[in-house]
Order: structure tokens, then sequence, then C-alpha cells
């Protein structure tokens, strides 16, 4: 392991020490102090104070990589050129750019090499996967996504390492996140048209003690087009106090389908109906969260990885268009050119 923070801790540790035949054997975390802690409170016999020296111990078979985005690129290439399968914590890298390098790296080096999915939507995914496929509401024309709290309305709090762009990188809020779970259902962007608010632009850095620009958006609204030819509206914001509920509507040409991420619950209208009512899957239509146990599969050659590098390129490239655009006041276009 390289990077014990939070998910790691309690949803990847967990989730691999339960599969028969996997062993947690060294970790090495952003400090000897970190590092000496993880490893003592959690039974892990091996430390490193230098990632790359636990990547290339004889001890190590596989690698996860759950540090911030900053460091992404560079221990996924260096696990993958050591001839090892990698899995990566999302978001996959800061830009587009780095993306493709770590592609290019799984590609040359015929590793697996997998991306943390997205917890949000999992539980109904195949549900709404099958209603579009039997195309209960026909074409879809129209996609709203919300995704609103009031995390950064307070002015004095410190800076998060998520508003900082040399280590978060582009992604904005749950842009990405949500990214992966649109190209999931509808498949790719084709343009986008975003605005970006920033309410408070510097704040006390908790590492240094000094104030700190602020260089990631408290806020992004983005218009968009699909491949499909729907169309789609994505409102992200860190400043909506008591916002409604986060959810994706969905709207085609014989009804609606709307998934409250907040109740897990998939809510309905055919045409000529008034109300939404919501649906009652059986839990048997349900996923649950077994994304350790998919890459142990992916790396014992039972199933494909998923989300691949491929699918992280995807979905950082919609981050990046996003960026582009509110920064140049423009529409864009993909793909992106490089």
């Amino acid at each position: 392991i390289i990077g014990a923070g939070g998910i790691v801790k309690h949803r990847h540790l967990p989730g691999f020490r339960k599969i028969d035949g996997v062993e947690i054997v060294a970790v090495c975390n952003r400090s000897e102090e970190s590092t000496n802690r993880f490893a003592d409170e959690n039974n892990i016999p091996h430390r490193f104070s230098d990632w790359r020296d636990l990547i290339h111990s004889p001890e190590v078979d596989a690698v996860v990589v759950g540090t911030w985005p900053y460091m992404h690129r560079d221990c996924s290439i260096e696990t993958l050129k050591a001839g090892k399968p990698v899995f990566c914590q999302a978001r996959m890298a800061r830009n587009v750019e780095e993306a493709r390098e770590m592609l290019a790296a799984q590609k040359e080096s015929g590793q697996v090499a997998m991306l943390c999915p997205p917890p949000i939507g999992l539980k109904w995914d195949r549900v709404i996967k099958r209603l579009l496929a039997e195309k209960t509401i026909g074409k879809v024309l129209t996609i709203r996504v919300s995704m609103m709290g009031g995390d950064y309305l307070d002015h004095d709090a410190p800076i998060h390492w998520r508003q900082i762009r040399e280590y978060s990188g582009n992604n904005v809020l749950t842009l990405g996140i949500m990214a992966e779970v649109i190209h999931r259902w509808f498949g790719k962007h084709k343009s986008a048209m975003a605005y970006a608010q920033t309410h408070v632009t510097a704040r006390m850095d908790p590492a240094t003690g000094e104030e700190r620009e602020v260089d990631i958006p408290d806020a992004v609204w983005v218009n968009g087009e699909m491949e499909s030819g729907a169309l789609i509206q994505y409102s992200f914001s860190g400043l909506a106090h008591l916002a409604p509920k986060n959810c994706v509507e969905i709207y085609g040409c014989h009804g609606t389908i709307v998934y409250d991420f907040v109740e897990e619950k998939i809510l309905t209208a055919q045409l000529g109906e008034s109300s939404l009512k919501e649906m009652a899957p059986s839990d048997d239509q349900s996923k649950v969260w077994e994304v350790e146990l998919d890459f142990i599969r992916a790396v014992r050659g039972e199933a494909r990885p998923e989300p691949s590098f491929e699918d992280g390129v995807d979905y950082m490239e919609w981050v990046d268009a996003v960026t582009k655009s509110y920064r140049m006041g423009a529409k864009v276009t993909l793909p992106l050119g490089g």
C-alpha cells in the first residue's frame, strides 16, 4: 500500500483481507510516523520510507496506490515497469496528459491496471442499465445531474487538498466521479460549456500555517452534449446550503427516471402519469462494494479490470474539457487533441 488514507483504511484494507490468498505485507505513507502508526495498528510487517523501495520489494506482488492524485502517475508507472499489477485510487491523475502516460505504460507492460470505481450509483447500476437498454422511457433526450452541498461556505475553514490543483489536479468536487457514472450509462460526452465560481479565494494551509490560494473552483455548472445526441446539464457546488438531494434525472421521449443518490431510490413515470413512483427492485438486482475482490479476480485472470485505465483516460478528458471551457469562457469539443 502506497498512501494509507481514509478510504484505504476503512474500505480497501478490510476488503483485501477478506479475500483468501491475499496478504497486506507492506506500507509507505506520507511520513515515517504515519507509516509506522498505520503498520502497527494493522499488523503490516514491512514499512518503507520510499515508495519506490516498496514497489521493488520482492515481498510485494501487487501495489495499491492510495495517495492523492499528484502521485498516481509516478507510482502507477513505476509499478507497471516493475512488472506488477496496480490498483489506483480515483481520480486517475491530475489531468488527461498524465492519464495517457499511465495508459501507455499499462499497454507496454501488459500488466493488470484497475482504478477505484465510484460508490455513487453503484447499488442500482444494473437496474438503470436495464431500464435504458429496454428503452423504458424511450430515447433519452436530456440528462440532469445535481451534486450540491455547503462544505465550502465556511470562510474560516482551512484549505482542503482537493482545493489545491498541485495535489488534486483539474477535478472539481464530484465532476470526475459523475463523468464516470454518466459514461457507464450513456456513453461519452461530445462537448462542454462550463462556468466556475470561487467564493473564498484564499484559505489557511494547515501544513504551513500560511494563507494559500484556492485554485480549484467552489462550484461548476456545465452544459454539454452527448455523442448519443442527448443534452446534459451538471450542477456541482460546495456553496449550496440545504440544496435538494443529489440525483440524476433522465428525461426520455416516453417518460422520466430519477436516481436519488442520497436515499438510493429509483423513481419513474411514463407519459400520462402525473407523479413519479418509486421502483422496488429486488435485492438480487443490486450491486455491493467488492472492488478489492474485482481487482484480485483481474490479477488472477478471472475477470476484466473495471474501471480500466482506458475508462480513466475517458473521464479525465472530460474533466480537462470542462476546465478548459471555464478558463476560456468558450465551448470545448471532444475528443481533445494531444
